[in-house]
């Protein structure tokens, strides 16, 4: 174990410690999951918002996904003690003890679906409890045994559609698996992007996050445009299932038009800086995306 990981906690002030436990929660993915739950939720609403509602939703999930990464973070402490990129970690830094990590993580976790099961409904609350479970008893122990990892880890990604639109409607729907794919495809290329460029650091811990013996990215590239294909060939459906209308359309098309040439660009060369090209890009298309289906959801 490493002595980075077991070290007693530098122990600072009450900003200090509040700004540890905010990193634990990872706020840039949960920002993701977020926009995610409010979108599907406008568009399986038909362009309408029972604001409070929203609001109950988008506090449980958040506080289930905070506490899936929080405990996320207790688990690959260790590993992350190992990583350049991760060392400053809250745990591997000492800034937070192992056991207060998993309490957090616990109570996040337990009271967010406890508070979707009492404000939103039974739904939503189990699929914030499965996305945690996939997260934390799936997707964080194959990371070191298989590459079928980054598939799995895009599955809790892709279900916070599935808790905004049964938030609104009560139920799941062919739009809402349709809203939850697309968010299952945009992560594919970003995750492989990121295996890329942190190759060095995740190989030092075992993590594979990428295709196994491929040190020219060959393989990785060739993955990452044909997760980009899917990604631009389900974006179609919601204005083919008429949720969306025909900006929604010529914008999607565009969004992965682009990605899929700058996953192509990659495939061909896999260098850094062409990774770095679609893992940035990436992080654009999610919202651009999200924001257009938002503005052109076809109202009932």
């Amino acid at each position: 174990m490493s002595g980075a990981a077991t070290q007693a906690p530098a122990r600072g002030g009450s900003l200090a410690r509040a700004t540890a436990y905010y990193e634990l929660t990872k706020p840039g993915i949960a920002f993701f999951v977020v926009i995610t739950v409010i979108a599907s939720y406008y568009v399986a609403a038909g362009g309408t918002l029972d604001l409070l509602r929203v609001l109950h939703t988008v506090l449980g999930a958040a506080m289930g996904t905070a506490g899936a990464l929080a405990l996320n973070q207790y688990v690959e402490r260790d590993l992350d003690a190992r990583m350049k990129r991760t060392q400053s970690r809250p745990l591997p830094s000492g800034r937070l003890r192992p056991s207060e990590a998993l309490v957090f993580g616990m109570v996040l976790v337990v009271g967010g679906v406890g508070y979707l099961g009492w404000r939103v409904g039974w739904l939503p609350a189990l699929l914030t409890a499965l996305s945690a479970a996939a997260y934390i008893l799936a997707y964080t122990p194959l990371k070191t045994r298989s590459y079928i990892a980054t598939l799995v880890g895009a599955v809790p990604g892709a279900i916070p559609a599935l808790i905004g639109w049964s938030a609104a409607t009560g139920g799941l729907a062919v739009g809402a698996f349709v809203l939850s794919a697309i968010a299952f495809l945009w992560q594919l290329p970003h995750v492989l992007a990121l295996a890329w460029l942190l190759r060095e650091d995740y190989a030092r811990v075992g993590f594979f996050l990428m295709p196994p013996t491929d040190a020219e990215g060959g393989r990785i590239g060739k993955h990452m445009v044909y997760h980009s294909v899917s990604l631009l060939t389900v974006s179609a459906f919601p204005t083919v299932l008429g949720l969306t209308g025909l900006y929604y359309l010529g914008g999607a098309m565009m969004l992965g038009l682009t990605m899929m040439g700058f996953c192509i660009v990659a495939a061909r060369e896999m260098t850094r800086g062409h990774a770095r090209r679609v893992f940035l890009y990436s992080l654009l298309y999610q919202p651009l995306l999200l924001g257009l289906m938002v503005i052109d959801t076809i109202r009932s």
